[in-house]
């Protein structure tokens, strides 16, 4: 059997769950070449007790150990956004395959160089937006495929969470302009923009708001991971310069128009990712809270019988889940990262593009920064797409 030899940089919340899946994915999926857990860096002291807890053969605290090791053929970067184009363009100059979580960069232009590098490297490059790899998105992206939707009219999307609403909640690393590149907008509407080029195409015009609701918080103590409730508040208060909201209007090149909204104020919800696709021959309905779960309305039913009914994504004719469970044994957010895993080995093997590679999560960047723009100037503003 083919191995790949794979180096992690990252250990927190993002560097869990991948390597969760490394050490998973070989034993669910027939894959080409093998992953072997090589090294892992990040920061603290407590790396050396993450890399024998989860399976890494090796340790540092400098990124570049990682890209230097000939022994290395596939970097994951699971950094927060300030370091993804640093870390990815070394990486792809060194001739490795890259996993890069999302979103891709900071802003277009690192974006684009980013695309440069690793057109320039022929590397097999992948962006993290796992949720195309749950089995209901991918059955709807199938059905789309088909002509279920005919014409599509309307794209609804939402991303609500409401883990910063606690005003004593620290400035953690996303609430940081310099470190994140933009707030919920970055972390959240990326995702939903994402499923939305993948399953109705480019969207070419924005119109957007933002809006900060707590402008000032206590500075963290201690970093254990983004987004964990049991962080240490200082007594020093910090400013925070991104969005906790994020709402905007979209055009897409097909005719279609859509709403989206991105926030972390919207109490009970945890994460709220939903999105509605409404079309001349039907609609579907996605919410990620309810994963295996897609929901189906065909238009060209008969008018009495019609109305949206539930697809249980869990039956091994449905994309990935074969190499899970008997039907009805529903999936869970880390198998979207094993399922995403899977994929990245067996293109690297076949040396086959994959999607979403850094060009294709360009054209999301391009909304992103559009969608920012907007929201300044007060106008809509085109994408480039």
């Amino acid at each position: 059997m083919k191995t790949i030899n794979v180096g992690l940089i990252g250990r927190q919340f993002m560097g869990k769950a991948h390597s969760n899946a490394y050490l998973n994915v070989a034993k669910f999926f027939p894959l080409a070449a093998e992953p072997v857990m090589k090294i892992v860096c990040g920061t603290g002291p407590d790396v050396a007790a993450f890399a024998q807890r989860w399976g890494w053969q090796q340790h540092t605290r400098n990124y570049k150990d990682v890209i230097a090791r000939e022994d290395v053929d596939m970097v994951d970067i699971c950094t927060p956004n300030k370091f993804h184009a640093e870390m990815a363009i070394a990486a792809a100059e060194a001739g490795k395959h890259i996993l890069c979580e999302k979103p891709l960069a900071m802003n277009v232009a690192e974006a684009e160089a980013m695309v440069a590098a690793v057109t320039k490297a022929r590397v097999t490059n992948l962006v993290s937006f796992c949720y195309r790899r749950c089995p209901a998105v991918a059955l709807m992206k199938q059905m789309i495929a088909a002509g279920k939707l005919g014409r599509v009219y309307h794209v609804r999307a939402q991303y609500l969470q409401d883990w910063i609403m606690d005003p004593k909640f620290p400035r953690v690393w996303r609430l940081v302009k310099a470190v994140a590149g933009s707030g919920v907008h970055g972390d959240l509407n990326a995702h939903i923009i994402d499923m939305a080029r993948h399953l109705v195409g480019e969207i070419t015009e924005v119109a957007g708001v933002t809006e900060t609701f707590i402008k000032k918080r206590p500075l963290e103590v201690a970093s254990t991971g983004c987004g964990l409730r049991d962080k240490k508040a200082a007594a020093k208060m910090g400013v925070v310069d991104v969005d906790d909201a994020t709402a905007f209007l979209a055009r897409f090149a097909n005719g279609a128009i859509g709403t989206f909204e991105a926030s972390r104020f919207a109490g009970g919800h945890k994460n709220g990712l939903r999105i509605e696709i409404n079309g001349s021959k039907g609609s579907f309905i996605f919410h990620f809270e309810d994963m295996n779960e897609l929901w189906y309305l065909n238009l060209e039913e008969d008018a009495a019988q019609q109305g949206f009914k539930r697809i249980l994504a869990t039956e091994g004719v449905h994309p990935y889940v074969s190499a899970w469970w008997p039907a009805g044994h529903i999936i869970g957010y880390e198998h979207t990262f094993v399922n995403m895993i899977a994929d990245m080995l067996n293109a690297i093997a076949a040396k086959k593009k994959i999607m979403p590679d850094f060009a294709d999560a360009l054209k999301t960047q391009r909304v992103l920064d559009a969608v920012l723009a907007s929201a300044e100037q007060r106008c809509w503003m085109k994408t480039g797409c």
